[in-house]
């Protein structure tokens, strides 16, 4: 990914884009999956666990970022593809490996939007589907 991108992205969120934040989003945007922040202490392995989660919170608190709870405990993000805050075409089904334990955006499957009560503000949809992902599938 360009570096250049990372840091206009962090800038136009009001994020102060330093060389920890820029490997962080870079990491992020590159992959095709989201990443929890153990998955992102073994890419950025020269980074220490603190900076990462610094990062992320700073990266969640401006909406650069959206976590997903996949049902593992493990919490992962992915980055927002919103202007100024995740939307609700941020909110995609994501797909959890059962064998691999890989959590994987299927973002051209919406979720469906439930029409609330009078009163109720969606906040966050979280749509997981668990199975076996198509690698797993094939080395059985």
């Amino acid at each position: 990914m360009d570096n250049q991108k990372c840091i206009e992205r962090l800038e136009k969120k009001g994020v102060r884009a330093t060389s920890i934040r820029i490997l962080v989003l870079d990491a992020l945007m590159s992959s095709p999956r989201a990443m929890s922040l153990s998955d992102l202490e073994t890419v950025l392995d020269t980074v220490d666990k603190s900076s990462i989660f610094r990062s992320l919170e700073a990266f969640e608190k401006h909406h650069v970022v959206h976590s997903i709870d996949d049902g593992t405990g493990s919490v992962k993000y992915e980055v927002c593809e919103g202007e100024d805050e995740c939307t609700l075409s941020d909110m995609h089904t994501h797909f959890y490996c059962e064998k691999c334990h890989k959590t994987f955006c299927l973002k051209d499957i919406t979720v469906p939007v439930v029409p609330l009560p009078d009163g109720f503000e969606t906040r966050s949809i979280n749509y997981i589907i668990k199975g076996t992902c198509p690698s797993c599938r094939n080395k059985a």
